[in-house]
């Protein structure tokens, strides 16, 4: 998953078309919705913690959860609680998203 992370990071701002086969990234909006919380997970928050390590928000409703290196892992228990399926780093310069239906990026 690091290798994944380090070249989503070193991408464009441009992005590319979905993979193949994923509707859920082909049919995701092109428009990000607002973030609830930006910059802050909003689960962390409502804890009293700042202690992520990178933000993921999605493309479903806006929500703002912590990646899965990050000791909570916000942003993949929204998509179990909602099954809101694709998600994209909220971090500054990075524009991939993931599906997490198929666990695919682009």
């Amino acid at each position: 998953m690091k290798k994944i992370l380090k070249r989503a990071a070193a991408r464009t701002q441009q992005p590319e078309p979905a993979p193949t086969g994923c509707e859920e990234l082909t049919n995701a909006p092109e428009t990000d919705p607002a973030a609830l919380t930006p910059g802050v997970c909003q689960e962390c928050a409502e804890l009293g913690e700042d202690n992520w390590s990178h933000l993921r928000m999605c493309l479903s409703c806006g929500h703002v959860g912590c990646c899965d290196s990050s000791p909570h892992q916000h942003a993949t228990n929204h998509y179990r609680d909602t099954a809101h399926p694709v998600m994209r780093s909220h971090e500054p310069g990075e524009s991939w998203r993931w599906c997490y239906v198929h666990d695919l990026m682009d």
